[in-house]
């Protein structure tokens, strides 16, 4: 069974930057990809970034790119989102999730269905004022 919990949500203003941090339990960390996604009331969940289990693959969603940096640290089964140049519609609950082992790899195309995921965070709240 694999844990996913989120941490360093806040309030920040419009142009300034956050690092959203996920620290998932369990042995099978290590082989997981892992991907963040945010939600906002009333909404659907929004793909936001994917990492591949090596941590040599990175998908992100047209509205993140080039603002958002995910990583990932195997070694303290630890998945970050760096956040920069953040605005107020990037005010969402962020959280972390992963399929299971066994499921299918993510790609840039099925990385933003969130029927692949097994295993989600309770989230985190990140608010950007204007």
């Amino acid at each position: 069974q694999v844990q996913l919990v989120e941490s360093g949500g806040g309030l920040v203003q419009a142009g300034g930057s956050l690092r959203l941090s996920c620290a998932a339990s369990g042995s099978a960390f290590s082989i997981l990809s892992m991907s963040w996604f945010r939600q906002t009331p009333g909404n659907l969940r929004e793909f936001v970034a994917a990492i591949s289990w090596s941590g040599s693959d990175t998908f992100y969603s047209d509205s993140v790119k080039g603002r958002f940096t995910i990583s990932r640290e195997r070694n303290k089964n630890l998945m970050y989102l760096q956040m920069n140049s953040l605005k107020p519609e990037d005010t969402a609950v962020y959280s972390c999730a992963a399929p299971h082992p066994s499921g299918p790899a993510l790609t840039p195309t099925n990385a933003g269905s969130s029927n692949l995921y097994d295993y989600w965070g309770q989230g985190t709240q990140v608010t950007v004022s204007s």
